[in-house]
Parts: structure tokens; C-alpha cells; sequence
């Protein structure tokens, strides 16, 4: 029997829709925007849309393991979601229905410390489940070793510093029409996010040895390798869907020298424009062993709440399903670079462009 929310959402793109008319017009700037130009959030999609696929024939793939790995763990699919900000502005119970929806189709959610209901209703609403608390530091290293002790207490599996906002970025959408996000406004102690800097990654690992450390925000080769040599155990790739630098590159354009630098030292998790399960595909097949959903997520969240972030869950699913088994593959671990080739994309980069059905000539979808 289908379910309401089912047959309400045949495909990926119906989320995209429906969130557009239940969002304010400030909150969907917020969701689908990027810093100044954007031209950093095109270039995570230019990046996705550039790889085309090389498939094999005549394989048997009448069975097909789509299950990924989460820090040693076996999970549903290779996909997280990634920390979003303000979640209370697309449902009003915040992340904890994106959580419960993660924790019963066996994937973790990565919950952000300016997002509601906060670090231990999140962990409530996401017992039994996988996580990952993500922190921007707004105290001194006491502070952080305090919200630290807070979290492993509350049962998350690791911990998330974010490394690429030590300068707030200028979102020109949200400055022109005079939006200002609610937890900007309560936003207090930046400066102690400009002054981290790698001693204190150094002092958090001697004092939390134990604890799986993620830095997310690492866009090069070069700290990269410097995460590791701090025994870091995450190296996540990503430019915060780019709102954060301007003019960076895209993603997936980032991951090759990152998975080179890492070697076996660490785990690579990646986010930035990834909107279809053929975008999951090909960043699993380049080294990445886990995917962060931002956007697709908060769309599917503000859509239907909890239900339509299930079913997202279960398209996802699908259209993976139907990639690795056309690609030949029986699983993520069949996977490598030789099924994978650069190609002109053929639609203009857009926060969108994975979903052309949208109709991305009417200016409301941008």
C-alpha cells in the first residue's frame, strides 16, 4: 500500500517545489544561497555535472548491496545529513524529525550547534542512532572541552569542529532584502572562531584521545595532511555549499588531492551540492566513504517534516540502486575511478541544476 507521502513525492525534485511554497522568502534566500557571486555553489554542481560514467555490461546484479560504512559501522546507504543552521526555520520541531528519520533508516545525522532543539534533545530524538555533534566555537578551549564532555556524555559518536568560518562570509541575498537569521542575531564570541587554529586541534585530541575527531571545511592537500599528522580521524571535505569563500572549487574537485593526501590515515567524508544518488555514486567511487546532504534534505524537511525526509531517504535508495546496477556494480566496493570520465556538463551550473524539472528559467527556484 503506498503511503500519503509516497504518492505525494514521486521524485526528488517534488521537494524542491513544495518547500519553495511553504518557505518565507527569506528563509528560502537562506536555503538555497550562497556567498556573494555564488560562484562557488555553481561550481560544486559544474563539479558533479563535469564526471560522466563508464559502465560494464553482463555482470550479475541481480543483487545489489547499497549499504556504506560510518566510522568502522554498517549503514543503510553511504549518506549523512550534514549540519544545517536554523532547521527550526523549516519545521518548527528543528532537526529532531530530520533525526528520527535518519536514525530509523540507519544513517547518521551530524547536528549543528546553532540549530534546534539543541545537543541533548537532539541526542534523545536520535537515540539508538548514529551522530555526529558539529560545533562553532564561540569560547575559549575550556569551552570547547566542556561542550565536548557534553556530547560524548549525551551518547554522539564523534565530534565535528568546522574550519572554514573564521570569517563570516557577506550572503548578498539575505543583505539586499534586509534579512538577518534569527541565530545570527543571537550569535555572540566569532573571535574565538578566527583564532582556532591547529594547537588547539593538538590540545583537543591529547585531552579527548578516544573520541573520533571530524574537521570539516579542509579544501586542500596541504591540511590534509597536516590533519592527519594530528591523528585527526574525519578529513571532510567541503565549502559550507558555498556560503562561506567565494570563487573556491567545487567539491568534487577538491577530493581527489584529499583522498591522495590521506592515504589510509583517515576517513573521507565530502558534501557540497550533492542532490541525486548518481552524485553519492561518484563520490563514493573517488574515495569519499560518506556523503553529506545539506540542501536536499532541508527541502524534504520543510516539504513533509519527518515523512518527507524518509522519502527522500527511500529515493535516494532507488536512484542509487539503479545507477550502481547499470554501472555494473554490485556494490560501493566494486567501485573505483575507472568507472568514472571527465565530460562537459550539459546544463548550466545551478543550486538546482540537478533537478532541471524544476523549470530553472523562472527566477523563484534561484
Amino acid at each position: 500500500m503506498v503511503s500519503q507521502t509516497e504518492g505525494a513525492f514521486l521524485t526528488l525534485h517534488e521537494f524542491v517545489k513544495e518547500a519553495k511554497g511553504r518557505l518565507s522568502p527569506g528563509n528560502w534566500d537562506y536555503l538555497v544561497g550562497a556567498t556573494e557571486t555564488e560562484t562557488t555553489m555553481m561550481r560544486n554542481r559544474m563539479a558533479l555535472d563535469s564526471v560522466a560514467f563508464r559502465p560494464r555490461v553482463l555482470r550479475d546484479v541481480s543483487s545489489i548491496d547499497l549499504s556504506g560504512r560510518f566510522l568502522g559501522r554498517k549503514i543503510t546507504l553511504p549518506v549523512m545529513l550534514a549540519p544545517v543552521g536554523g532547521l527550526e526555520n523549516f519545521d518548527p520541531d528543528g532537526g529532531a524529525p530530520a533525526g528520527r528519520a535518519a536514525t530509523a533508516y540507519g544513517v547518521p545525522i551530524m547536528v549543528s550547534s546553532v540549530s534546534m532543539p539543541g545537543l541533548q534533545p537532539m541526542a534523545e530524538a536520535t537515540q539508538g542512532g548514529l551522530k555526529v555533534f558539529q560545533l562553532y566555537v564561540r569560547g575559549d578551549f575550556d569551552w570547547i572541552a566542556d561542550i565536548t564532555r557534553q556530547a560524548v556524555d549525551a551518547g554522539y559518536d564523534a565530534f565535528c569542529m568546522t574550519v572554514d568560518t573564521a570569517i563570516y562570509s557577506r550572503r548578498e541575498r539575505d543583505i539586499a532584502k534586509r534579512f538577518v537569521k534569527p541565530w545570527r542575531q543571537r550569535a555572540t564570541g566569532m573571535h574565538f572562531q578566527a583564532a582556532l587554529n591547529w594547537d588547539d586541534v593538538k590540545r583537543w585530541k591529547d585531552r579527548f584521545p578516544r573520541t573520533p575527531l571530524v574537521l570539516k571545511g579542509i579544501a586542500t592537500a596541504e591540511d590534509t595532511a597536516i590533519a592527519c599528522e594530528h591523528g585527526v580521524e574525519v578529513v571532510y571535505v567541503s565549502n559550507h555549499g558555498g556560503r562561506q569563500l567565494d570563487h573556491g572549487r567545487g567539491a568534487l574537485d577538491v577530493l581527489p588531492e584529499v583522498v591522495q593526501a590521506v592515504g589510509s590515515r583517515a576517513k573521507v567524508w565530502i558534501d557540497g551540492g550533492f542532490s541525486r544518488g548518481s552524485d553519492i555514486v561518484k563520490a563514493v567511487a573517488m574515495g569519499a566513504e560518506l556523503v553529506g546532504l545539506g540542501r536536499l534534505y532541508c527541502y524534504a524537511l520543510a516539504a513533509a517534516g519527518q515523512e518527507g525526509v524518509t522519502r527522500m531517504f527511500e529515493l535516494l535508495e532507488t536512484e542509487i540502486h539503479e545507477v550502481l546496477g547499470l554501472l555494473g556494480a554490485t556494490g560501493f566496493g566494486d567501485l573505483d575511478g575507472s568507472y568514472l570520465h571527465a565530460a562537459p556538463p550539459v546544463v548550466m551550473p545551478h543550486v538546482h541544476s540537478a533537478f532541471p524539472l524544476t523549470n530553472l528559467a523562472d527566477p523563484g527556484y534561484r
